[in-house]
């Protein structure tokens, strides 16, 4: 079992910034895939970005590549998102994910993922 709990999250002005945590705890965070998807109102949950275990690889969507960063430190236990030049679309929930195998071809597909958080609010005002 994998627990997570995000932090970071809040209201911010067009074109800010604001960098999300989430700490897990439980077996094998290290070696997990971790992944931030979002979630607005009326919509179906979207994938953000991920990162493997060794932050060798990450991924993100194109509404976010070149806005977000992804990152982790596995020392901590903990996995960031550092989202820059916000926009009012990008308000939503915020969760994040783990999962311990995934395929490259399922990264951005919140049903591979078998641990979430609660999420955290980002609400971006223009």
């Amino acid at each position: 079992q994998v627990q997570l709990v995000e932090s970071g999250g809040g209201p911010v002005q067009a074109g800010g910034s604001l960098r999300l945590s989430c700490v897990a705890s439980g077996r094998t965070f290290s070696s997990s895939v971790m992944g931030w998807f979002r979630q607005a109102p009326g919509k179906e949950r979207e994938f953000v970005a991920a990162i493997n275990w060794a932050s060798t690889s990450t991924w993100y969507s194109d509404s976010v590549k070149g806005r977000f960063s992804i990152s982790r430190d596995n020392t901590k236990n903990t996995v960031y998102l550092q989202m820059n030049s916000l926009k009012p679309e990008d308000t939503a929930v915020y969760l994040c994910a783990a999962v311990a195998r995934i395929t490259i071809s399922a990264i951005s597909d919140d049903g591979a993922y078998d641990y979430w958080g609660q999420g955290t609010q980002v609400t971006v005002s223009s």
